[in-house]
């Protein structure tokens, strides 16, 4: 299975989008900032707890390290509106946590990271570089894509093939009723009888004998 193949099978909810997009905005302070070997760890749910993701990057001094959580957090602010939930270890600067629940911000002295090597210690994440992680972002977005340009076809053809709208059967109701109507006022218009030929016949001699006599 290559990277990100079950990352393009996921369906991503607007939560998990959302998360993704802060975790591509701080990765990208920590490459504005020149930090070292910066790494996305996809965390396994099953012993991740809350967080989805690690972010760990590496500075060369402590005032390195306080400038990148600085800027990662004054840029989700701007951006996003989003503020950590708790930050650790910015006094020393030696290992600056920004806890964001659903993703993490590790900025370490480069020592400290060799010391604590929280990658090994996260044997089940999967780690990517900002450049791969922003690669699956841009294949999700383009199946997304994808997905509703081939929707639009059949909802067209579906539109196509219905029957007549309400109100063409409307249309045709009004002319059936005005046949109903003829054929009622056929009915009730009374007939006259005709009259007899002879009677006819018989009429104009009458009028005859009376001037005769």
């Amino acid at each position: 299975m290559r990277t990100g193949e079950t990352f393009y099978r996921m369906k991503l909810t607007p939560a998990q989008k959302q998360t993704r997009a802060l975790v591509q905005a701080a990765a990208a302070v920590c490459e504005d900032k020149k930090g070292l070997n910066t790494r996305i760890l996809a965390l396994d749910p099953a012993d991740s707890g809350l967080s989805d993701f690690f972010l760990v990057t590496s500075a060369t001094n402590e005032r390195q390290a306080v400038a990148i959580a600085d800027e990662i957090e004054l840029r989700l602010k701007r951006d996003f509106g989003v503020y950590p939930n708790s930050v650790e270890g910015r006094r020393h600067g030696e290992w600056i946590l920004l806890d964001y629940v659903d993703f993490v911000v590790h900025v370490f002295l480069s020592e400290r990271r060799a010391f604590y090597d929280i990658e090994r210690l996260r044997k089940s994440a999967r780690p990517l570089t900002p450049e791969e992680f922003d690669a699956e972002l841009k294949a999700e977005l383009a199946q997304k894509t994808l997905a509703a340009r081939t929707k639009a076809p059949v909802k067209a053809r579906a539109a196509s093939g219905r029957p007549a709208t309400k109100s063409a059967t409307k249309a045709k109701k009004p002319a059936k009723r005005a046949k109903a109507v003829k054929k009622s006022a056929k009915k009730a218009a009374p007939r006259r009888k005709p009259t007899p030929a002879k009677k006819r016949a018989a009429r104009p001699s009458a009028k005859k004998n009376k001037r005769s006599r």
